[in-house]
């Protein structure tokens, strides 16, 4: 009853959520979908914490979404060990920068009083459950070996099972601990997507490609 209600039901209600809630807020709050940056108020941390932690985390994420979108692909990428050694080294990687990113990020909220104030619930929210996601990430790649080679053998399946209506659990509940709190984990953070700034990850300039062209004229007034 449990494997059901946190693996099939949870899900479920986690995408409803991103789905609907995402959509209210776009038209109801337009100006919120931003990621509110507070760069005017901090530049250098923000700049160490950032730049690995985009550099890491989205590399990270395409490859999660290709095990869903291309599992065949992977599994021939991970077909031999060398390459499988290798890729997990690559992913090890990604991991260990986003890790850094994201914990530059929390201390650079918490030790600056400005932008602490400026820091809402919601915002410690989030960041606490990035940094769970990488920190059990990391504990994945570390100890318990090949996950690139046996998350398309689990989660895949799983996932594509939730996409089709005819969810089949077993998948991932009878792996150990740490990767069913990644898994859901993950799907907390799908949950709580759209109450947070991290709706700014679906957010495009798509006017700009058709928008009538913008005349910036620089005005200097003469030194007196």
């Amino acid at each position: 009853m449990l494997d059901n209600l946190l693996f099939v039901v949870f899900p479920y209600v986690a995408v409803l959520l991103a789905f609907g809630v995402s959509i209210y807020r776009y038209f109801a709050n337009r100006f919120s979908y931003s990621s509110l940056s507070s760069e005017i108020l901090e530049k250098d941390w923000l700049f160490w914490g950032a730049v690995p932690w985009h550099y890491g985390v989205v590399p990270t994420l395409l490859i999660h979404l290709a095990g869903f979108a291309v599992p065949g692909l992977l599994a021939i990428l991970h077909g031999t060990a060398n390459r499988l050694y290798i890729l997990e080294l690559i992913g090890k990687a990604f991991a260990l920068l986003s890790f850094a990113g994201i914990v530059v990020l929390i201390l650079r909220r918490l030790t600056h009083s400005r932008i602490r104030a400026l820091t809402s619930v919601m915002d410690w929210v989030v960041l606490v459950l990035l940094l769970n996601q990488i920190f059990l990430g990391l504990w994945l790649t570390f100890f318990y070996r090949w996950g690139a080679a046996w998350y398309i053998h689990t989660a895949t399946p799983w996932v594509v099972s939730l996409a089709t209506f005819h969810p089949q659990p077993g998948y991932v509940t009878a792996l150990p601990l740490v990767p069913r709190l990644h898994f859901l984990n993950a799907t907390l953070l799908i949950a709580v997507f759209p109450f947070s700034r991290l709706v700014h990850l679906v957010t495009f300039p798509i006017t700009y490609l058709y928008r009538r062209l913008q005349i910036v004229i620089w005005y200097l007034r003469p030194a007196h």
